[in-house]
């Protein structure tokens, strides 16, 4: 008897969340982009001085950095949850990795790695599998 009331609740729950279970999975694949967007854009100045100072490369390139990166990431979350040109914002996020990996000079610290390994592997999943 418990088990049919059960299977009937996971039932009903599933039917009525069904259209919003794939968008919420999206949003919880991407979190980790969409809050380094969303932190770089709270703390622009400490990060643009921060590449300023660490390349010495300007006041104008920084800039340009700091906001490819933000477009970057914040860009390539909303077409993923839009279901727009999926495959190109991976390669983009996938670029963005890559970009801040040579910037920050972070390539063999183990908390980035940690951080972003299941990030690679969701991008490389999905532009493999070419699922919206």
């Amino acid at each position: 008897m418990g088990t049919k009331v059960t299977l009937k609740c996971a039932t009903d729950f599933l039917r009525v969340t069904k259209q919003y279970l794939p968008h919420l999975a999206r949003l919880c694949l991407i979190s980790t982009f969409l809050e380094d967007g969303i932190r770089m854009w709270f703390q622009w100045n400490e990060q643009k001085d921060y590449i300023d100072a660490t390349w010495g490369c300007g006041y104008f390139l920084a800039t340009c950095f700091v906001l490819l990166n933000l477009t970057g990431q914040l860009g390539g979350c909303v077409l993923i949850l839009s279901r727009h040109f999926v495959q190109y914002a991976c390669f983009g996020l996938f670029g963005i990795i890559a970009l801040q990996t040579v910037a920050y000079s972070i390539l063999w610290d183990i908390k980035f790695l940690m951080r972003t390994a299941p990030d690679w592997m969701f991008l490389v999943c999905r532009t493999i599998l070419r699922k919206p």
